[in-house]
């Protein structure tokens, strides 16, 4: 398989994150996330970094351009010549578009749109069951990976607890915030022809190997 520009989407619970870290092993290229690329822009004080900060200690949203810039920035960096798997930009279809530009600018263009598919109520169940340790960060869920004993860490014995993140009410505003913005971007890759739908329930591994297949596949018809 050639290069691989990736953008991953689809709503929170659905796996991006374990799911980006699979395929960037796979195709040899970076997983690259807005999370991870706003921490390191935050600890290194960039310009961005200190933009950013700013309105997020004024309670406001970072803007698209801030935002924008520190991709630009990250996907300019050298592992990143070779592709990279995008996880959590774009957010909106004014980012996508702005991709768009960014790579024609390179002289490249996305192989895929990949859409990791879950339904609501499988989304709400991994998020609200998921539970992490208070002293060491180690994560759990009450149903798919429960520790030994109910409620204890199984590596240092610290109190596992639910994060106000995934707390239900929280959740389910988590996920009609992404129908409303990020959705979009949804349509906006299928009219292009680049979306690749894969359905998101399942082992991590079986999820996986569904979505190697449906991106050769992909090149096959290409």
């Amino acid at each position: 398989m050639e290069a691989m520009e990736l953008v991953l989407l689809g709503p929170p619970g659905a796996g991006k994150g374990t799911q980006a870290d699979h395929l960037a092993a796979h195709f040899g290229v970076p997983h690259i996330s807005t999370g991870a690329i706003f921490r390191q822009n935050l600890a290194d004080r960039t310009p961005l970094g200190l933009e950013a900060r700013r309105y997020m200690e004024a309670g406001q949203l970072v803007p698209d351009e801030v935002t924008i810039g520190m991709v630009a920035a990250r996907l300019q960096e050298p592992d990143a010549r070779a592709g990279f798997i995008l996880d959590g930009f774009p957010r909106n279809v004014a980012q996508a578009e702005a991709l768009d530009r960014m790579l024609a600018r390179s002289g490249v263009g996305l192989t895929a749109a990949l859409l990791l598919e879950a339904d609501r109520d499988l989304v709400m169940a991994r998020l609200t069951g998921r539970r992490v340790c208070e002293r060491c960060g180690a994560t759990y869920h009450v149903e798919y990976h429960p520790p030994k004993v109910a409620g204890v860490c199984d590596v240092c014995g610290g109190p596992l607890v639910q994060r106000p993140d995934d707390r239900p009410e929280t959740v389910a505003r988590r996920l009609d915030v992404y129908e409303q913005e990020t959705r979009p971007v949804v349509d906006y890759y299928r009219r292009r022809g680049l979306l690749v739908t894969v359905p998101a329930e399942g082992a991590e591994n079986e999820v996986t190997r569904r979505i190697i297949a449906a991106l050769h596949h992909r090149e096959l018809e290409a």
